[in-house]
């Protein structure tokens, strides 16, 4: 509490008056920023009061609390992509910075999307960071993005089309982020939910062993406010097949073919709204970040909108220095500027220049063969027989 007055009072956009008690436990909260302050305070101050609800404010009050403090303000986006769970500790998002070497040398990410520009607008840099640390990458697009997009973001085309440009685009991805494989389940875009969950799981435990995969990044199961049911029902499987994919007795009849059993050890959830645990330092890889966004030309939010832009300006004898005086610059630049405006925004808040956010879940938080207490005690008190 004391941090959030110091940090409330220590800004010159702040005024004394603006401290409100908020409810009827006494919780203080600074309930409008001047307009003076900066998106990246702003943002910081946002989280402090989240971190306030998540300790301190029951479950039955969440929606009050939250609607009526960020309801019409313009740090609502933030607010909601920064909510923490109820119940867990307080503290702070652990900052993964970029490794030097390869200390990951040997292992395997397996990176799961239900569409084209998943991985690359909400994990692209984490990947390719991972991969140059020494992970061998695998991409997994679950459905065929039949449907496109919004209009206005990517390439229209009949649903023959979509298949096949996001097909080409998901494979410039890969390739993009350093991917070895990739593979494409392809399920009917926004049918997700129509196809058994057994079913994926099983296409996915077996992916899962046969690349042996160490490390997932994927949508996140548990997140709120999803509505894309390809997102949370690819998500589902995943968060079983990780599990699974560990076990003996769970399709054994691929053990025929030679594979073995391999959970999955840590993971990383990406979600519209995430519950923030793990911030990825990705300044060093913005270029890579660019040029998967940019292969996404079909869907789009990047692919070839700058040089639309560029297009549509010069036809009315206008132009933006931003676009460069090429196509291809265009391109890069504009998805530099705006499709990655929320990366800045969160390195910002973090000390660095780009960043990704994520639910990490670490190794052994969900089903290890001994608890970590158990095997802490025997380490140390284990004897000879």
């Amino acid at each position: 509490m004391a941090a959030l007055f110091k940090l409330a009072r220590s800004h010159r956009g702040i005024q004394q008056g603006m401290v409100d008690h908020f409810c009827d436990v006494g919780i203080c909260i600074v309930h409008e920023a001047s307009p003076q302050a900066s998106s990246t305070f702003r943002m910081r101050l946002m989280l402090v009061i989240c971190r306030l609800e998540r300790s301190i404010i029951g479950p039955m009050l969440r929606r009050k609390f939250f609607g009526s403090l960020i309801a019409g303000s313009a740090l609502a986006p933030v607010a909601a992509s920064t909510q923490p769970s109820v119940g867990q500790p307080v503290q702070e998002p652990y900052l993964e910075r970029q490794a030097s070497g390869l200390p990951h040398k040997g292992k395997v990410l397996l990176a799961i999307e239900a569409h084209a520009d998943d991985i690359s607008q909400m994990a692209g840099g984490t990947v390719a960071k991972l991969i140059e640390e020494g992970y061998t990458g695998y991409l997994v697009r679950a459905t065929n993005d039949d449907m496109g997009d919004s209009p206005g973001l990517g390439t229209p085309g009949t649903i023959g089309e979509n298949v096949l440009r996001n097909e080409r685009d998901n494979a410039n991805v890969a390739q993009a982020l350093g991917c070895k494989q990739r593979f494409d389940l392809n399920y009917s875009n926004h049918r997700m939910a129509d196809v058994s969950l057994n079913e994926l799981i099983c296409r996915l435990i077996l992916i899962i062993r046969i690349v042996r995969a160490d490390t997932m990044i994927c949508w996140d199961p548990w997140a709120h406010d999803e509505e894309n049911p390809d997102h949370y029902m690819v998500a589902r499987a995943v968060e079983a097949a990780c599990w699974m994919a560990g076990r003996a007795h769970d399709y054994p009849e691929q053990f025929a073919a030679g594979l073995e059993p391999k959970e999955v050890q840590d993971k990383y959830y990406f979600a519209r709204r995430p519950e923030v645990t793990r911030v990825v330092d990705i300044s060093a890889q913005v270029g890579k970040k660019i040029a998967a966004n940019k292969a996404n030309q079909a869907q789009g939010p990047g692919g070839r909108l700058g040089s639309r832009l560029r297009t549509s300006l010069a036809k009315r004898n206008l132009r933006l220095p931003l676009l460069g005086n090429d196509g291809d610059s265009a391109d890069r630049n504009y998805i530099r500027e705006f499709v990655l405006r929320v990366n800045r925004e969160l390195g910002a808040m973090y000390g660095v220049q780009y960043a990704e956010v994520f639910h990490y879940i670490p190794p052994g938080a969900a089903g290890a063969d001994m608890d970590p207490r158990v095997e802490a005690y025997v380490k140390e008190h284990a004897v000879p027989l």
